[in-house]
């Protein structure tokens, strides 16, 4: 399947579109390639871009007062990341979005999004929904970090997205899960040891 069809797919899981509206959606997108390690968004310059994976994982993170970085966000294929904040209104980012592994991505611009939506009713819903999910899935994200320990939180995200476990870094599953790495590896130590 090529990019076009894998995004106009995906829009079509949210809102249904037609061929033509199809065609129109995924020609405001823009391919673009990065390499591990490359930052797509740094903080002080505006996100003029969201991004949808089509190949690959991104982490956006933020570095506190006293250096330790925290994981926001986590994406692999047919996931977005930006820093929306940044990306919503057209402000100095606060975060950095690096390539995790080499990724090849759809770019859309904050000009794009806006013409889609002015174009059609339907692109507004498909940009509506996918608000009202993430929403959705922060709230989530913020109460699993305020009413469960540690453990849960790992036997949650492993359960939830087992690939994702062991496709990122274990420092990286630690930051967004809010624990140390020792006591990540603490937790994996045990869940490997038989039960006695």
């Amino acid at each position: 399947m090529n990019p076009q069809e894998i995004i106009i797919n995906y829009a079509r899981k949210l809102v249904p579109l037609t061929d033509e509206e199809g065609e129109q959606f995924a020609a405001a997108f823009k391919e673009q390639r990065v390499k591990k390690r490359q930052f797509i968004i740094q903080p002080d310059f505006t996100a003029k871009s969201r991004y949808f994976v089509l190949n690959g994982s991104l982490r956006a993170y933020v570095i506190g007062e006293e250096g330790q970085d925290h994981t926001i966000q986590l994406a692999v294929e047919e996931w977005w990341i930006s820093d929306y904040n940044s990306y919503i209104f057209q402000q100095p980012a606060r975060m950095f979005v690096i390539a995790m592994e080499d990724s090849l991505l759809f770019q859309l611009t904050h000009e794009q999004e806006s013409r889609l939506k002015d174009e059609n009713h339907k692109f507004e819903t498909f940009f509506r929904m996918l608000a009202e999910r993430s929403v959705a899935f922060m709230q989530r994200r913020i109460i699993s970090s305020l009413t469960q320990s540690a453990e849960e939180r790992y036997e949650l995200f492993v359960e939830k997205y087992p690939a994702m476990a062991y496709r990122f870094p274990q420092y990286v599953i630690a930051s967004y899960l809010g624990m140390t790495t020792e006591f990540l590896s603490k937790i994996r130590n045990q869940r490997v040891k038989p039960k006695s």
